[in-house]
Parts: C-alpha cells; sequence; structure tokens
C-alpha cells in the first residue's frame, strides 16, 4: 500500500475534527475524499500531508509510520485550493521553486521544468506571473510546481473549485489523462458528489469525522452503505413505511418484509432510475399524476403524485419522455424494480420484478 490511515483521530480543543478512520490507498490510485463541509476530509489530508499532527493513530506511507515526520521529509506533493503560487515569481520559477529547495543542479532544474510545462501544455507561458494566466492555467502550474520535485504522493485539497463550470469539466478530464500518463498515487478532497464519480477509481466519504463508506463510484451509488450515503451519492427516494403482517406499506405503496415485526417501522430507498413508467394507467399496478417535469439536459427529472398525496421521483431520457407522449398531467402507472433497506430492517438490495435491472444513467444526471 501506498499510504494507510490506522484508527487516525483529530482533535481541536474540545472539537473531534476526524474519529478513528482507517483506510488504504493503494500505489499508483486516484482516490476522492468526499464528504459535506464540516465532514473531516481536509483534516485528513492535512494529517497525510504532515500539516497536521493525528491526535490518535498511525499514519503510514509506504509502511512507514510518518506521524512524527516533517513535511518536507515526507516526499510529498501538495496543492492548496487556492493554488498559492508566488505571485511575484514566473510560471517558470513557481514550477522551479521546489527544485531549488532541493538543491537540484541548476541544468536538471532546466531540464525538470521544460518537461512539465510541455506535459501541462504550459510551454508559451513560461515567463507569465499568475496574474497574466487564467484560473486553469494557474491550477495546471500548481499541479506542475507540486509534482516536479517527482513525489510519491500528490494531494490535492479542492483542485477545481476556484475555477468555473466549463473549465471544472476540462481540468477533470485532464487529471485523469495526466494521472494515468504519470501513474502519481493521488488524492484529491472534493465536496462535488460528480467530480469524484467522474475522476476517481475508489470514493471515501465522511461526515461528521466519521468514514462512511469506501468504494468504486459504482458500489457508493448502487450499493450505499446507510442512508447518509444513499442520500449525499445522487438522488434517490426515501419512505418510511410501517409493517403489518409481512408487509411494509405507506400509502398504495407495498414491500414485502418478511424479517420484520408488526408495528415496526423501516425506511427504503430507490434510485429515480429504478422506477418504471409507462404511459398505460393500467400496465402496472401503481397509478399517479405526473405533476412535475425538469429538464435536466440530457435527462429528465419526473415527479409523480400518487392519490394519497405521496411524491415519487423518476428520471428518463429526452427521447424516451416523448415516445411515451408524457406531459405535465397525464394518468400513469409505474413499478419499482429494486429498493434497498436502509434502516429498521435486513439491509440489502431487493427485487421487486423479474425484469433486469438496467445501469444507473450516466453521471452527470444522476447526481
Amino acid at each position: 500500500m501506498s499510504i494507510e490511515l490506522r484508527n487516525v483521530s483529530k482533535s481541536f480543543g474540545e472539537v473531534t475534527a476526524v474519529s478513528g478512520v482507517s483506510f488504504s490507498v493503494e500505489e499508483g490510485e486516484l482516490l476522492a475524499l468526499l464528504g459535506p463541509s464540516g465532514g473531516g476530509k481536509t483534516t485528513v489530508l492535512r494529517m497525510i500531508a504532515g500539516l497536521e499532527t493525528p491526535t490518535g493513530g498511525d499514519v503510514l506511507i509506504r509502511g512507514n509510520r510518518v506521524n512524527d515526520l516533517s513535511i518536507q521529509k515526507r516526499n510529498i506533493g501538495f496543492v492548496f485550493q487556492n493554488y498559492a503560487l508566488f505571485k511575484n515569481m514566473t510560471v517558470f520559477k513557481n514550477i522551479a521553486f521546489g527544485l531549488k529547495i532541493k538543491k537540484w543542479r541548476a541544468g536538471d532544474i532546466q531540464n525538470r521544468v521544460m518537461e512539465l510545462l510541455t506535459l501541462f501544455g504550459l510551454e508559451d507561458l513560461e515567463k507569465r506571473y499568475p496574474h497574466q494566466l487564467s484560473g486553469g492555467q494557474r491550477q495546471r502550474v500548481a499541479i506542475a510546481r507540486a509534482l516536479s520535485p517527482k513525489p510519491s504522493v500528490l494531494l490535492l485539497d479542492e483542485p477545481f473549485g476556484a475555477v468555473d463550470a466549463r473549465i471544472r469539466q476540462d481540468l477533470r478530464e485532464w487529471l485523469v489523462r495526466l494521472h494515468h500518463d504519470l501513474k502519481v498515487t493521488t488524492i484529491f478532497v472534493t465536496h462535488d458528489q460528480e467530480e469524484a464519480m467522474e475522476v476517481s477509481n475508489r470514493i471515501v466519504i465522511f461526515s461528521r469525522g466519521h468514514l462512511e463508506q469506501m468504494g468504486t463510484p459504482r458500489e457508493v451509488y448502487e450499493q450505499p452503505a446507510n442512508e447518509f450515503v444513499a442520500r449525499f451519492i445522487g438522488v434517490m427516494n426515501v419512505l418510511e413505511l410501517e409493517v403489518l403482517r409481512g408487509i411494509a406499506r405507506i400509502g398504495e405503496l407495498e414491500f414485502p418484509a418478511p424479517e420484520s415485526s408488526d408495528g415496526a417501522k423501516i425506511r427504503i430507498g430507490f434510485r429515480p432510475y429504478a422506477v418504471q413508467v409507462s404511459a398505460d394507467p393500467n400496465e402496472f399496478r401503481y397509478k399517479a399524476t405526473l405533476r412535475h417535469t425538469f429538464f435536466l439536459g440530457i435527462m429528465l427529472r419526473l415527479e409523480f403524485e400518487l392519490p394519497s398525496g405521496l411524491t415519487i421521483r423518476a428520471r428518463m431520457t429526452k427521447e424516451e419522455y416523448a415516445h411515451r407522449e408524457l406531459e405535465d398531467g397525464v394518468q400513469v402507472s409505474f413499478q419499482i424494480r429494486n429498493y434497498k433497506i436502509l434502516s429498521g430492517g435486513k439491509s440489502q438490495l431487493h427485487l421487486e420484478s423479474s425484469i433486469p435491472i438496467e445501469p444507473p444513467p450516466p453521471i452527470a444526471e444522476g447526481i
């Protein structure tokens, strides 16, 4: 393993920012630390970098405990959210800064900086100053500077948070290509679910200082460990039902619950893509009225109201919507093809029909 955290905690006075976190990062992996503000993800990143000292537990890099090792001796490249470029230095000098600190020879510095300028598409900008660059260019310079001493690990704190949506998308794609070429173990912090799903090999999800789940983008999306993850990663219908004679009910909806006793409350969740809709009001068991259609680009979000007043959300492509001749106010029928018990029962995926489960739609619409 390239990096390992063993039961790591961090407190600031009476406030516990990180509590008993353990996970490992494989050599050459691109890992995302994801969670809401205050979840502890940036504190974890700073402890790996050596900018914070753990209150408890151990941080290991390539098998060596580094809790008391200085930042300079950890061989880590760190990119801050605000880039932290030196305003009075050119692009060339910014990238060369770490090499001069490490006392590289002038010829080697020249070769390494020119190599990075070419790799990062910055060849014509070496004499410019940070204020003469776009946000995307400044971010690339910051990453090039972090990579110039050839670190074993690259850490990025909200790397694309300061640029607009179009540039952010370009930088994501660029980071994936860069990682593929360099194979540097990379950990980045983000609160953007779509960014984490699109860029990373695996995702570590934090909430209030606790590690909630770790897995591939598909695993955390399709098999959330708990209700927090289910709600945080993508969109999910969440319902609380009461069990009677082995059936959990809310309004018209019924779900098998053979392992729950009468009167028990359970919470279930299902993704919008698990709702199969028909314009024929008699095709499926449940009836509803399409109340609102929201345009999301290639996908549409639909809100259906059942006779009891319960609201269910579904998604479909524009083409499917047009083919079914749907519009607000029409009567439809639907079925829920799969769902997951989130609490109050045995947590597992349940299939409501024999229809094969389709993969989730593109991430661009699912987040």
